[in-house]
């Protein structure tokens, strides 16, 4: 099932469901209340029926199957907000060796243009490591966490944050948590998995290459409003038996950047819920993002983002999240 948190004209942000080829929406508390009577409360919010566990799953399916298509809406007609928004928590993993070997050497040459001499500051920064992939990543799952307030929806426009000059995108996907868990073990970690979203991690590449010598962070390379665009839909993992077996593809204005696949994932999903859930109780509705696929930001090609320019990331059996980016007023 593909779940989606929408707004129809002035009303207040409703759970719904994907129908007939993603095309129309299934209002699911109100199709409920008409088929079954008012009371349920499980379809009250996306993270509602997450909370609701394989139960409230197993309803909203009954509802879509029977659901009069006065409970229904034009997708076109309406606007959709992330899956979740916001989660409960949000963290960012970094899973795809390939973009942290290609994204590091690039931000060296971003740095380096700032200097008087680039050559021999690039020379340098290869010589003394600076910018290069840390050895933690291949020892352990590693990861930040993101603003949880700043996450927004398919085609939101994302405004550029007035302090960066280098505007760049992040192709990556990611798992909602579907049960309070802790000191999850890397064989049962699946079964704690709910679905997946696409998430695109806008980040000012020049604000983020400066404040990574401080080794905290990333901070204002990645925390502005709405950096954070997911959806446009949350799969249930049922839809997706395998998640390492999916082609990602980065467009911007129609052109394609780049290309990868899910199954160049270092580390899994399952890697990194252990890591994370060690000692730490994880809720329903979190969301943990893999990091960048391979060649699936702009930093990696040397290219960079133009106010009006629109973003696509497309994951196989998920759909395309959509974004434009605007200049500050």
């Amino acid at each position: 099932m593909k779940l989606v948190t929408y707004v129809a004209g002035e009303d207040a942000p409703r759970a719904g469901a994907l129908i007939d080829g993603d095309a129309r929406i299934v209002d699911l508390a109100a199709a409920d209340a008409e088929l079954d009577g008012p009371g349920f409360e499980g379809f009250a919010s996306v993270l509602a029926m997450v909370e609701g566990g394989e139960a409230a799953l197993d309803r909203a399916r009954g509802v879509v199957e029977r659901a009069p298509a006065e409970m229904t809406h034009d997708r076109a007609a309406v606007r959709l907000l992330a899956p979740i928004q916001p989660p409960p928590q949000m963290r960012d993993a970094l899973c795809f060796e390939k973009h942290l070997v290609q994204a590091f050497q690039a931000a060296r040459r971003v740095r380096a243009q700032d200097a008087q001499d680039p050559e021999a500051a690039m020379a340098e920064m290869e010589r003394t490591g600076v910018l290069s992939v840390p050895k933690t990543f291949y020892e352990q799952p590693i990861y930040y966490k993101c603003n949880r307030f700043s996450v927004c929806g398919t085609e939101h426009d994302v405004v550029w944050p007035r302090y960066s000059k280098l505007m760049d995108f992040e192709l990556e996907f990611g798992v909602y948590i579907g049960r309070t868990c802790k000191d999850v073990t890397k064989e049962t970690a699946r079964e704690v998995i709910y679905g997946y979203t696409i998430f695109n991690d806008f980040s000012a590449r020049d604000a983020q290459t400066a404040e990574m010598g401080g080794q905290l962070g990333p901070a204002k390379g990645k925390d502005f409003d709405d950096a954070n665009p997911m959806g446009p839909c949350l799969v249930t993992a049922d839809e997706i038996p395998d998640p390492y077996d999916l082609t990602m593809i980065a467009r911007v204005n129609g052109e394609e950047w780049g290309r990868g696949s899910s199954g160049e994932m270092m580390w899994k999903f399952e890697d990194v819920i252990a890591h994370i859930s060690a000692s730490e109780t994880l809720r329903p509705g979190e969301f943990i993002g893999s990091g960048t696929v391979g060649n699936g930001c702009g930093l990696e090609h040397m290219r960079f983002l133009k106010p009006g320019d629109v973003v696509e990331l497309e994951v196989e059996r998920i759909g395309v999240l959509r974004n434009r980016v605007l200049a500050p007023s």
